[in-house]
C-alpha cells in the first residue's frame, strides 16, 4: 500500500506498486491498468499524482495507452545479449517465439560512400542490398537493411532469403561470421518505419549498425537495422580489466 508518512514520493510509491504487480504476474500484458481517477480513488491520492506515475510507466515503455480504451500493460522487452554474435531467427527461437520474414527487397546496387567504407571496396562497386521486416509470433520486431559483398553474392537473387542468412552463408557460401563491430544509438523513427514497424508516429527506435567479418578478418556484411524501442532492451556484461 502507498505510505503517505513516507519520505518517498507518492508517484514514486504507486508507480513501484504497479511495476511490482507486473514483475509478479497479477498483471499480465494486455491487461488494463486503472485510470487516474480509479487509482486517486483507490489510494486516496490527487489525480495529478496518479497521472505523474502513470506517465513514468509509459515511457519506461512497462505500460501503453490506446485512444479511447484506456492504458495497458506492454508486452515484456526481449533483452538481447550483446556479447554474442547470433541471428535474429536463432534469438528468437530461444525464446521460444516463432520467428518470420517479409522480403521487401533483394537487388544488386552501386555501393554509396558509406557502405563502401564499411565493407572496404571501391566507391559505386556492385554490392547486394537484401531489405527485411523481422517478425517473432506475427509481430514486428526490427527492419533490417544489409549490404553483402563476397564472391559469389548473385546467386542470393534466387534464393529464399526467409530464414537466418547467416546459417544461408555458411551453409551455401561457405562464409562463417567469425566478429563484428555493432553500435548503436536512439533516434525517432521515421514515417516508413512506422508504417513497417507498426508504430505511432514519433515513436523512438533503437537503431543498429554492425560489420561482419570472417576469419580472415574480411568484411562481408554491413547492416543497418532498427528495432523497436518498445520491445527491445540490448544487455552487456561488463568486466573492469584486471578484476577477478
Amino acid at each position: 500500500m502507498i505510505d503517505k508518512q513516507s519520505a518517498i514520493p507518492l508517484y514514486v510509491q504507486l508507480k513501484r506498486l504497479i511495476e511490482e504487480q507486473v514483475a509478479h504476474g497479477a498483471l499480465a500484458p494486455h491487461s488494463r491498468i486503472p485510470s487516474e481517477r480509479e487509482l486517486s480513488e483507490q489510494f486516496e491520492i490527487s489525480r495529478m499524482t496518479a497521472r505523474r506515475a502513470l506517465t513514468e510507466l509509459t515511457r519506461e515503455g512497462l505500460i501503453y495507452t490506446s485512444a479511447g480504451k484506456g492504458t495497458f500493460v506492454a508486452e515484456p522487452k526481449i533483452n538481447q545479449s550483446l556479447q554474442a554474435l547470433t541471428s535474429f531467427t536463432e534469438d528468437m527461437r530461444v525464446r521460444g517465439m516463432k520467428p518470420s520474414t517479409r522480403l521487401i527487397r533483394c537487388e544488386l546496387i552501386a555501393a554509396p560512400e558509406l557502405v563502401a567504407s564499411k565493407l572496404r571496396v571501391p566507391l559505386a562497386t556492385s554490392v547486394l542490398c537484401v531489405e527485411r521486416l523481422r517478425l517473432a509470433d506475427g509481430e514486428a520486431m526490427a527492419l533490417e537493411a544489409a549490404h553483402f559483398a563476397f564472391v559469389g553474392m548473385e546467386r542470393m537473387l534466387t534464393i529464399d532469403l526467409a530464414g537466418s542468412l547467416y546459417a544461408l552463408l555458411q551453409d551455401e557460401f561457405g562464409l562463417t561470421p567469425a566478429e563484428a563491430i555493432q553500435e548503436f544509438e536512439a533516434r525517432l523513427a521515421t514515417h516508413r518505419e512506422c508504417l513497417l514497424l507498426q508504430l505511432s508516429d514519433g515513436m523512438p527506435v533503437l537503431k543498429l549498425e554492425r560489420t561482419t567479418f570472417d576469419a580472415e578478418q574480411r568484411p562481408f556484411e554491413y547492416v543497418q537495422s532498427v528495432y523497436r524501442s518498445d520491445r527491445y532492451r540490448f544487455v552487456a556484461r561488463l568486466v573492469r580489466e584486471g578484476a577477478r
